[in-house]
């Protein structure tokens, strides 16, 4: 061994020793997983009637950076897409009841899953992707983004087409009840169109049947 390559190893080693806490979290924070959270039991009391909330429904596109309490996230998820019947049916109806449409959440310290049935959010992806989660520059400071994907290997034989029309049209009615939910809270909302799909598909690590369809953003509205 030379003394050139022999330095050149004793730096590296240095360098290791001195930052490796730096590195290995760097590396995590891009690529793992990020810790499951248990959420409150949504309250389904309360909030405005029906028809002042679709008075008050509107779409605004500027948002407080504060976050939302895990009891509004909870309540805002299950007015979304919950289970709201003992047979497991939800409170936005799908084609055949297939439930195709997954509910994906963005937030500063990383992306989850909604699971329904458990009340929680799966960790999915730690590290901040909201950023990727539409082309708006907004969206990667508002404090939640929600990401509805068809996962059309639950949709059975249907055509590729009818995939296509009912996943769209089951995501419409799962972002108005967002829409509604955000109306009666005072929180801000807009559903988003713009978004680089392939590479928000990558970015989360979806499978090939599992299709982005729409984005949304909640938050405080900003003052």
């Amino acid at each position: 061994m030379n003394t050139k390559m022999f330095l050149a190893i004793v730096l590296l080693m240095a360098v290791l020793f001195v930052y490796p806490v730096q590195i290995f979290a760097a590396d995590a924070n891009s690529a793992g997983t990020v810790k499951s959270i248990e959420l409150p039991k949504p309250k389904m009391e309360g909030g405005k009637p029906l028809m002042e909330a679709l008075k008050e429904r509107k779409t605004s596109r500027e948002f407080s950076g504060e976050k939302l309490p895990l009891q509004v996230l909870s309540n805002m998820l299950w007015a979304a897409n919950g289970i709201n019947r003992p047979d497991g049916k939800r409170t936005a109806p799908t084609a055949m009841n297939k439930q195709e449409i997954d509910v994906y959440v963005a937030m500063a310290d990383g992306l989850y899953l909604y699971d329904a049935k458990e009340n929680k959010l799966i960790g999915v992806l730690a590290g901040d992707i909201r950023e990727a989660t539409g082309k708006q520059p907004f969206v990667k400071d508002a404090p939640v983004n929600l990401i509805f994907v068809a996962d059309f290997a639950k949709m059975g034989n249907m055509s590729e087409d009818q995939k296509v029309f009912y996943s769209a049209t089951d995501t419409g009615y799962i972002s108005q009840n967002v829409y509604l939910f955000c109306a009666s809270e005072g929180l801000a909302t807009v559903v988003r169109g713009m978004v680089d799909k392939p590479a928000l598909a990558a970015t989360m690590k979806l499978k090939s049947d599992q299709k982005v369809i729409l984005a949304q953003t909640v938050g405080y509205p900003k003052k």
